[in-house]
C-alpha cells in the first residue's frame, strides 16, 4: 500500500511540474503589437520599430488597422519583401486585428496587400529568435511608440498561479 501512496506523490509531482512549465512559457510570452501606438500604418517606421524589439519564439505579433484599409500579408521570401510581391503570400489576414504567433526561431516577412502601401514602407520584417528570457520591450530611450510595443505578462503572477497548483496537487494526494 505505502508503494502505491508513493507512485502517485511522483506521478502528482511530475504533472504538476509540467503544469507549472506550461503556465511559466505563457507568462513570458509578449504581444508586441506591430507599429506600438500607430499600429499597422503607412507613417509607422517599421524599420525603426522592429530594431527596437526582441522577438522570441511564444511571441505573439498583433496588427492592428482599419479594417478593410490594409490586410496583412505574411510573404514568403526575403527577394519577395524587397520586391513588395505579394503574390507569393503564405498567409493573408484582414480582421484589423490580427494576431501571428511567433511559433519557431527564424526570419518572417509581412506586408501590407493594399496596391502602393508596401511599396510605401509598409512592410516588416521580424527576426524570432529562441530562448527562455521574457521578451524584451523598447528601451527607455526609444520613442513613446516603440516602448509600449511589447507588453510582456508578469512571471510573478505565473509563479504564484503553479505554486498553488502544487499545493493542491499535493493535498489531493495525501488524501
Amino acid at each position: 500500500m505505502k508503494m502505491e501512496g508513493a507512485q502517485r506523490a511522483v506521478l502528482v509531482l511530475l504533472v504538476a511540474c509540467w503544469v507549472s512549465s506550461v503556465i511559466t512559457r505563457q507568462a513570458l510570452a509578449a504581444k508586441h503589437v506591430v507599429g506600438g501606438s500607430q499600429g499597422w500604418d503607412e507613417s509607422t517606421n517599421f524599420n525603426s520599430w522592429t530594431s527596437a524589439q526582441t522577438f522570441k519564439v511564444g511571441d505573439q505579433l498583433v496588427f492592428k488597422y482599419p479594417q478593410g484599409l490594409h490586410s496583412v500579408v505574411e510573404l514568403a521570401s526575403e527577394a519577395a519583401y524587397k520586391s513588395c510581391d505579394v503574390s507569393t503570400s503564405v498567409n493573408s489576414l484582414s480582421t484589423g486585428n490580427d494576431v501571428v504567433k511567433l511559433d519557431k526561431p527564424g526570419t518572417r516577412y509581412f506586408a501590407c496587400g493594399t496596391p502602393g502601401h508596401c511599396g510605401q514602407g509598409m512592410k516588416l520584417k521580424v527576426t524570432t529568435v529562441a530562448g527562455n528570457a521574457p521578451s524584451t520591450p523598447a528601451s527607455s530611450s526609444s520613442s513613446p511608440a516603440s516602448a509600449s510595443a511589447a507588453s510582456p505578462s508578469s512571471p510573478g503572477l505565473a509563479s504564484l498561479v503553479s505554486l498553488m497548483v502544487v499545493a493542491i496537487l499535493c493535498v489531493l494526494s495525501a488524501v
